[in-house]
């Protein structure tokens, strides 16, 4: 089922909910408790998806029912970081004040199960992908061997996608096999042409020479395909706008292991369900980024800025903000050409191990001559818990000692443009300072 299913179900969820609450009997499992589960926590809590125990059935659900009721009313599930005063997401997965209250209920009922006639039907999910059943799939061609400890360098893997003809994308998952180690993984488009990696072989993990890796961190002006981290929904993209995979194209998966103690293996993989006629708008992703951070030692509240021009006109459609374990805050402003600001998302407390997608309910017009920014505040101190050493000057790199601070945002454009073009000045385009 995909993204766009889920949240226009959500109107059906929210009234059921209504409906059960207002009843004069106790709150139960059935009628009650699980439109909610099925609309905004099975996408997870099921076998083989990132929760560590299953939401599917009743006789799964009640042993969690206190720990449910605990992580709700406090908000800290479902998960999710962005102030609700600022900007308005069409995958907002939180809980409004009555699906509390009814999750409530139900648990300080006695968590009564009721009768399976007075439920939804039960949600139909394709086993191994969130997007349903892709058009076509693609994986590392073998597993990697990532160790108990120490550090891994990024690996580059270059796959040749083997398409003799444009593809337009309407939605991609990425899925690793050893979630537990994994900080990230980012697929590129690599263009028929591209110079990018042009030395590494195809199919094998590359590790590129160090001093190339500012480039080859953002894919060396390749277009980004999808994105995993740990929280991540994949992509799926409004009709009207997709993804474009060149024919002759390559994929390049970006590797980022992170060692936690026990050794296992992963082979990613990539799920591509197809538009179904031609987009409207092509969809590429751009970022704003401070390559020079510089965070002293033991400052609690690091301020970084970066912002990027628009050069084109695009409608702005999401935000994903990236730092790492130090990361505090992060803000995204738009400046239109006759200089108002518009802030458009903040995400008040960031955390590395929930890191999301935030998707514009209406898509924003961003004309040729404004330009995004980003704010973003680090916590080098001893009181960030996360920290792994207050007392290092942490600069930008790839490890997660280290630091980021890039805010990825996707935009709209007509349907003849890619990354390279809209990120270059035309001769005559208007400044943005």
């Amino acid at each position: 089922m995909s993204l766009k299913t889920v949240i226009l179900a959500t109107g059906f969820a929210s009234a059921t909910i209504l409906a059960g609450a207002s009843g004069t009997g106790k709150a139960t499992y059935y009628k009650d408790a699980l439109p909610i589960l099925q609309e905004r926590c099975q996408g997870c809590h099921r076998p083989g998806e990132i929760a560590p125990m299953s939401f599917m059935s009743y006789k799964e659900t009640r042993p969690w029912a206190k720990a449910i009721k605990s992580a709700v009313s406090t908000r800290k599930m479902p998960p999710w970081s962005a102030d609700p005063h600022v900007g308005k997401f069409s995958n907002d997965w939180s809980l409004n004040d009555r699906q509390i209250e009814t999750l409530t209920a139900w648990v300080d009922g006695g968590a009564l199960e009721g009768s399976a006639n007075e439920g939804p039907k039960p949600k139909e999910f394709v086993q191994g992908w969130n997007i349903g059943k892709p058009d076509y799939e693609i994986a590392m061609p073998a597993d990697y061997a990532i160790p108990a400890n120490g550090t891994v360098d990024y690996q580059y893997i270059v796959i040749p996608s083997g398409l003799t003809e444009d593809k337009w994308v309407q939605a991609a998952e990425l899925r690793p096999t050893f979630r537990q180690a994994v900080h990230h993984v980012v697929v590129f488009v690599r263009e028929k042409g591209s110079n990018w990696l042009k030395e590494a072989q195809p199919g094998v993990p590359y590790v590129p020479p160090s001093n190339q890796q500012f480039a080859n961190t953002l894919g060396g002006g390749s277009d980004v395909m999808t994105i995993y981290t740990p929280g991540m929904a994949p992509d799926v993209w409004t009709k009207g706008m997709a993804k474009m995979v060149p024919a002759g194209a390559d994929f390049v998966f970006q590797l980022h292991y992170t060692p936690n103690g026990k050794a296992g293996r992963d082979q990613s993989k990539l799920g591509l369900v197809y538009a179904l006629a031609p987009p409207d708008k092509r969809v590429i992703t751009s970022a704003v980024i401070d390559f020079q951070l510089k965070i002293p030692a033991g400052e609690a509240n690091h301020v970084s800025t970066a912002k990027t021009p628009n050069f084109y006109d695009a409608e702005l459609i999401s935000f994903f903000p990236h730092m790492h374990v130090r990361g505090k805050s992060f803000e995204y402003e738009v400046v239109l050409p006759n200089g108002e600001r518009q802030k458009l998302l903040n995400v008040p407390r960031y955390d590395f191990n929930w890191q999301f997608s935030y998707r514009l309910d209406k898509p924003l017009l961003l004309p040729a001559g404004s330009r995004v920014e980003g704010t973003a505040v680090f916590d080098n101190s001893p009181n960030n818990a996360a920290n792994p050493d207050p007392k290092a000057v942490v600069k930008w790199g790839e490890q997660t000692s280290e630091e980021m601070m890039v805010g990825f945002y996707d935009v709209a454009v007509s349907k003849d443009m890619n990354r390279r073009k809209f990120s270059q000045r035309p001769a005559a385009a208007p400044k943005a300072e």
